[in-house]
Order: structure tokens, then sequence, then C-alpha cells
């Protein structure tokens, strides 16, 4: 199946959305209410600090927004792309075309331009895998879920809480390096861009004729990014601040 971006597309990274954190809620607040008009909804995973399928806690604190998306997936394409945050999300949103990880990278197609789009956390060594596996099996999280509905939500809550003390805005040293070494891994021979979430870096490099972008997280600065065909570099930055509701 070929997947295309249209004009318009609306792409967002790294909300990290929680109960103190609700600014995301003003942006699907402004595109369901179309004030913000597009025709396709990015989510570029990392759009909740925690939202795991099987895990009760988590669909509840987040039972808004949710809501939210599901309307507007209603109404224009959605495309969700886990994290190593929100997991396990296809029977919660339905409606929305959902991205596993192990259907990370995709490539999809702007015009002539073809994009190879994942939220980032790929190829991040074999203790990180191993650890991805285990915690999106779903028996696994299953006995969790048990296990933290039956303590009072004492897991979710304790992570939650380290969640919220987690410096997530840093800029990464020697970034471009790091992105030169993790692009061996891609097949990247027809395409013509990289788009990744995850560092929270808003950086853009050309490697060749391969350009990498790493969005900037909306829960740092507020950014999302639209798509637009005069646009040097595709993606124009855009800040929810600007924005009344």
């Amino acid at each position: 199946m070929e997947y295309i971006i249209k004009d318009g597309a609306l792409f967002v990274a790294d909300a990290h959305a929680n109960e103190n954190r609700k600014e995301f809620l003003k942006l699907l607040k402004l595109i369901k209410n179309q004030k913000i008009k597009t025709p396709q909804l990015f989510l570029m995973g990392d759009i909740f600090d925690l939202l795991v399928g099987e895990i009760e806690h988590t669909i509840l604190k987040n039972a808004e927004f949710i809501d939210l998306i599901n309307k507007i997936s209603q109404k224009i394409e959605v495309y969700y792309f886990e994290g190593n945050h929100d997991f396990n999300l296809k029977k919660l949103f339905p409606k929305a075309l959902v991205f596993p990880l192990d259907s990370q990278p995709a490539i999809f197609k702007y015009k002539k331009t073809k994009l190879l789009l994942s939220h980032g956390d790929l190829n991040s060594g074999i203790i990180n895998t191993i650890y991805t596996i285990i915690i999106r099996n779903r028996t696994v999280l299953s006995l969790l879920n048990l296990i933290n509905g039956a303590g009072g939500y004492f897991i979710s809550k304790k992570i939650l809480s380290n969640l919220a003390k987690k410096r997530i805005c840093a800029k990464i040293k020697d970034f471009k390096t790091i992105v030169k070494q993790r692009l061996k891994y891609y097949d990247t021979d027809e395409i013509d861009m990289v788009l990744e979430g995850h560092f929270h870096q808003g950086a853009q490099y050309k490697f060749d004729k391969l350009l990498y972008k790493n969005f900037s997280s909306f829960a740092c600065n507020g950014s999302f990014f639209i798509v637009q065909s005069h646009c040097e570099t595709i993606f124009l930055s855009k800040n929810l601040h600007d924005y009344a509701e």
C-alpha cells in the first residue's frame, strides 16, 4: 500500500501529554473545531507521557485526549506512530491508522518526494530492543494491569510521577553524528527525507541527497508542522501560542 501525504497535513511529535501538561488538548480542540484546518493529522509518537492499551489507569487518565482524537479521526485521516511512551493503541483508536514499532519506519510520498517516517526509537541497542519486546507483550501487560489495579494504580502513578520530573528539552551533544550513525540502519537508497521525533531536537541535516528532519517536541515549545508545497523544506513550523481557542 502506498501512503500519501497531502498538502496541509499537520505533524506533531512528543507532546508528552499528562494531567499537568494539557497544551496538546488545545491543539486537538482547534483541529476538531476546524480553527486549524488539515486533511491529515500525523501523531509522531510519545504524544502521551504514558498511554498503554492494556493499562486501564493510563486510559482513564487520558480519556479526554483519546475521545478528541477519535472524534477527529471520523472527519480526517489520522496516522499514529507509536512511541516508547504510548503503544498497543489500535483498540483505543479504531479509525486511525496506527503504526506499531514493528511497522516502522513506513514509507510515504509527498508529490515526488519519498519520506521515511518513524517515531525514532528504533535501533537503540540490544538491551532496549529486548525491553521493548517484553514491555509490549500483551500477556505481561495484562498481568501488570491486574497488579496495578489491585494496588490502587501504584505502578502507573509512580511511573507518571517520575516522568513528570524528567528533563525532556535538553540539547543532545553531537546529535548530527548520532543521526549519521543511525541512518546506516535504514534503507535510504530511494528515500529523499527521513522524519523522526523522539529526540526533541528540532534539527535538520543534509547528508548528500538525503534530508533528515527531527521534529521539535510539542511539549517543549508548542510547535507543530504544516506541509506546504511552496515551502522549500516542505514542513512549515507553527506554534500553538499563535492560535486562540
